[in-house]
């Protein structure tokens, strides 16, 4: 496999898509780190570490909204094997003005960019995650409803 992120991201875009509540992927520290973050930031509900050594293995919980909508619709990768994106601290974007987010790879470890930011780290760009109904919010507020 070429790229594990990309895969892991495929699972749980196709698990959301099933409605499944549950995702297994095969694990690693960056995905560890990855799922911890999702977590925190309450795009899933939960994740569970199990097995030992190569067959180790994230169980990641999907979290819906109140009438079974998905809370996570877009995971973008942003820096991929063959062209990695690297950003300074003062680089790093603010995903639609603060309501998405995008998880940084810093000599400190993973952590989301408003972190990095505010820590001045630069860093890898892994992804970034948004909500395209909080797009469609953001353009409605910024341009006025069209209404009188």
């Amino acid at each position: 496999m070429t790229d594990p992120i990309a895969d892991m991201l495929t699972r749980i875009r196709n698990a959301l898509g099933a409605r499944h509540s549950k995702v297994d992927v095969p694990a690693s520290r960056l995905k560890i780190e990855l799922a911890r973050i999702l977590k925190e930031e309450g795009y899933i509900n939960n994740y569970k570490v199990s097995g030992e050594g190569a067959r180790k293995s994230i169980r990641v919980y999907l979290r819906y909204g109140p009438k079974g909508e998905m809370v996570l619709n877009h995971l973008q990768r942003v820096s991929k094997p063959g062209c990695r994106r690297y950003f300074g601290s003062s680089e790093i974007p603010n995903i639609l003005g603060g309501l998405g987010i995008n998880i940084v790879s810093t000599s400190r470890g993973v952590m989301t960019g408003k972190q990095a930011r505010r820590s001045h780290l630069g860093g890898e760009i892994r992804l970034n995650l948004f909500d395209p109904g909080n797009l469609l919010f953001l353009l409605l507020v910024q341009h006025g409803d069209g209404q009188s």
